[in-house]
């Protein structure tokens, strides 16, 4: 397997953990850590030892946002070189159309964090503003050192938030408090971002990882894997949904094509035996033969 420039792939414990890893720039967010992100969790999907993942950063910072070495002309895509374009556009064909070359990447991102099958902590060490943050909104859990500054400071650099924050943004902490970060493009506290509901729990720094090893390890050790990752998807793709009968029909399936697997067998029979379950089934390969059901959208 490849080594990555910008980033530590670290499994241990059926556990990936994540490590952003440019210190001497508090992490900010460059097209390498784009496009080596984007490998990474397809590399975790594809690992079947994998269960659960968590995304941090290495030294003081979460993610610094993007990296601003260009100056002022860091989000002008326009006047950027034909290099910078192609370069922006040359992410191993995950780009299709005339105008990929004008996609966010931070948008990439989140995108690919969205489709991941496995579940997704972050625990945001330090400084993680811009990109720094809204990569963390389609996580699955978020959880926060006394050390963290947090911030969406689009409005106060002159453009808008990206990676799909305004679709990820209001739903993990309501429409007024959303709009209330991103229109002051104010840095604040950990105990800040706890109060309004973005992250789960805020710890001592030599806690924080512990915290998040915790969790996901609870998840590694006791479950189903095609039980995760279905729940994933359901409890995500729920969000858009206009009716909850679009639920029932995936509820229903889901009851009706796992409960006749292996691993819902074992699963009752292990609690009826009163001792841990052992399951087997892999989400590589053993989904249902209905999952994926929803339709992929396209950048136009």
């Amino acid at each position: 397997m490849s080594e990555f420039e910008t980033l530590r792939y670290e499994v241990a414990d059926r556990i990936l953990t994540i490590t952003m890893n440019r210190p001497e720039r508090l992490n900010a967010f460059n097209s390498k850590m784009q496009r080596e992100f984007l490998e990474a969790l397809d590399r975790a999907d594809s690992d079947d030892s994998v269960r659960a993942v968590i995304v941090t950063g290495e030294g003081r910072g979460f993610c610094a946002g993007a990296d601003l070495e260009k100056g002022a002309e860091t989000f002008d895509y326009d006047n950027q070189t034909d290099a910078a374009k192609e370069e922006r556009a040359s992410n191993e064909g995950r780009q299709d159309g005339e105008n990929a070359w004008l996609r966010d990447g931070g948008g990439l991102l989140s995108l690919r964090i969205y489709e991941l099958n496995k579940p997704i902590i972050a625990a945001i060490n330090g400084a993680a503003v811009g990109v720094g943050v809204t990569m963390t909104l389609p996580m699955d859990v978020r959880l926060a050192s006394t050390a963290a500054r947090i911030g969406f400071v689009f409005s106060r650099r002159g453009i808008v938030p990206e990676a799909c924050s305004s679709y990820f943004l209001p739903r993990a902490v309501g429409i007024s408090k959303a709009l209330e970060w991103a229109y002051s493009g104010k840095v604040f506290d950990a105990d800040e971002a706890l109060a309004g509901g973005l992250v789960r729990s805020v710890h001592e720094p030599a806690d924080l990882l512990p915290a998040a090893r915790e969790i996901a390890g609870e998840i590694a050790a006791n479950t189903s894997a095609i039980s995760v990752t279905m729940i994933r998807h359901m409890m995500w793709r729920m969000l858009g949904a206009d009716h909850p009968m679009e639920a029932h029909k995936i509820d229903s399936r889901g009851i009706f094509h796992l409960g006749q697997g292996a691993d819902a067998h074992e699963g009752v029979t292990s609690f009826l035996e009163k001792r841990p379950a052992e399951f087997s089934l892999k989400t590589s390969e053993d989904m249902p033969e209905f999952f994926p059901w929803w339709e992929d959208r396209q950048f136009e």
